[in-house]
């Protein structure tokens, strides 16, 4: 079995690579019911809101996402977790050659429910990056 730790940071990674593929029904089921997504310069955004977003971006002309989460810190409370992490998104239109990157920090509230941790609250400070030419 693994820890709770080992299972947060398989969350992580499963997050990260359903995001890459496009996987929107594996990212909504890490998430609690009822997940707040807190954004910088925009209202909160709540699990249905996400999952319209998303949905509304994936198609055969959906962008490329890859990322990297770079996990500094997880602590566990009994049934609550926290983390924080610098995270990088670059997202190149289907159609252009331009990418756009953002990056920053990330605090992310865990809740086990049912013995499986899932986000319940996330708060990203991500912000456009230039990118080298």
């Amino acid at each position: 079995m693994q820890t709770d730790e080992a299972q947060l940071r398989q969350l992580v990674s499963t997050w990260m690579n359903a995001t890459k593929s496009g996987d929107i029904d594996t990212v909504v089921g890490l998430m609690t019911e009822d997940v707040v997504f807190l954004r910088p310069g925009k209202s909160p955004m709540n699990k249905k809101e996400f999952a319209e977003i998303a949905k509304a971006q994936s198609s055969e002309s959906s962008p490329e996402i890859k990322g990297t989460s770079d996990i500094k810190e997880i602590q566990i409370l009994g049934e609550w977790a926290f983390m924080w992490s610098k995270l990088s998104v670059i997202v190149t239109p289907a159609d252009e050659n331009t990418s756009m990157k953002r990056e920053g920090h990330t605090l992310t509230i865990f809740r086990k429910e049912n013995g499986t941790w899932l986000l319940a609250r996330d708060a990203n400070m991500l912000a456009p990056v230039q990118l080298a030419n």
